[in-house]
């Protein structure tokens, strides 16, 4: 167990993060299984910005690696296109 008082402070505060950046990145790998099994391209181009900018985000705050975040960009916005 923690002695110092900012030691349980920090425990408080990453097991907010946490739950935070868990409902945060399943929220976001649930909107990029929507987009890959969507086949109306008009859905599917409403939908691809609000996905990038949910994988941008975690990946600016180090959530997912930001090559990860490019790699799912390309390939959700290839998929994209080949539906039209």
């Amino acid at each position: 167990m923690a002695n110092h008082k900012s030691a349980l402070k920090r425990i408080r505060s990453n097991a907010a993060k946490r739950l935070r950046n868990r409902y945060q990145a399943k929220t976001t790998r649930n909107a990029i299984k929507k987009l890959r099994t969507t086949t109306n391209a008009e859905e599917a181009k409403a939908l691809l910005p609000r996905v990038i900018s949910m994988l941008d985000r975690l990946a600016k705050k180090n959530v997912i690696h930001k090559n990860k975040a490019s790699n799912n960009k390309s390939k959700l916005t290839k998929h994209v296109n080949s539906l039209s």
